[in-house]
């Protein structure tokens, strides 16, 4: 049921805490230097505090808006492969990922007792990406090369995927941050997810706005690992594909992040690529991950 009427001082009070905790964060990534946020604070805290209300007014504009991007999706009976069939057990995984990974440690398999989150297929094993590479996108490259080495791939994108180019969706750093802390002390993580079907049709964007408070969008490293360890799900051509949700691209490392990555099968092969966020087609679908609950 949806109230109207005008903003209620908590909401209001709730949305500016969202924005002091963004500048926070971009504060702490910067690591600005003391003079750098002198010259802010006795040049620039007018223009500063511009800048911020302008953005602040688009970001509020469009995400305050009901059923946001409804017109982004088509129906669609596009489904997984015959191939496919479904989530293979944790261990099974892990010991596939450690062979592909010498030195990677263990996953948390008491996980897979917690029940099962609504609208999650199964339980995914997906590696702290900082285990693999230094930076993300360093992480992304290992997992394309290990792509390639085992069956016939192209990656569209390679050699742009430094941090200009590729990202992290916050959302989903966010939400993995917290997998992370519940799994403290594992290399691999236990990931509830479902592999596209659930957003079939529908845009990287609409799909974001469809997510359950406890969802976020898997990236192009998870989804990596997880055709590594279920390579059947991507291998013909009249089957669902995969959008990278939880991840943000900047086709000319510009600093507008539009588009997201995706996977999909054509000419017998394997391909990576990116395309608008707004993009939706029957065949296409984001793949997810879930908080257990």
């Amino acid at each position: 049921m949806t109230t109207r009427g005008s903003i209620t001082s908590g909401q209001s009070r709730r949305i500016a805490q969202f924005g002091s905790d963004a500048v926070e964060v971009v504060l702490a990534e910067l690591d600005l230097s003391q003079d750098g946020a002198q010259c802010v604070i006795e040049q620039n805290g007018e223009e500063f505090c511009e800048a911020m209300r302008n953005a602040a007014r688009v970001a509020l504009r469009v995400m305050s808006m009901p059923n946001q991007f409804a017109d982004e999706e088509v129906d669609s009976n596009f489904t997984y492969p015959p191939e496919y069939k479904g989530v293979k057990g944790v261990a099974e995984q892990t010991n596939i990922l450690r062979g592909l990974f010498p030195g990677l440690g263990f996953a948390d398999e008491k996980v897979v007792a917690l029940p099962l989150p609504k609208h999650a297929e199964g339980w995914f094993a997906i590696p702290r990406w900082q285990n693999i590479a230094p930076t993300y996108g360093e992480a992304v490259e290992k997992v394309s090369a290990l792509i390639v080495s085992r069956r016939t791939f192209y990656n569209y994108r390679q050699g742009k995927l430094a941090a200009r180019y590729l990202r992290q969706h916050a959302r989903t750093e966010k939400f993995l941050r917290q997998v992370g802390d519940q799994q403290k002390d594992f290399d691999i993580l236990v990931v509830a997810a479902q592999f596209g079907l659930r957003f079939r049709g529908k845009s990287v964007r609409r799909s974001r706005v469809l997510f359950e408070k406890n969802e976020y969008g898997l990236g192009a490293f998870a989804i990596g690992i997880m055709l590594l360890t279920h390579p059947e799900r991507l291998v013909r051509w009249e089957q669902l594909h995969v959008d990278c949700a939880g991840d943000e691209y900047s086709a000319d490392g510009d600093g507008v992040f539009s588009e997201a990555p995706y996977f999909y099968f054509d000419d017998d092969e394997l391909r990576f690529g990116t395309r608008d966020c707004s993009s939706y087609s029957g065949p296409f679908g984001s793949a997810s991950g879930f908080l257990a609950q």
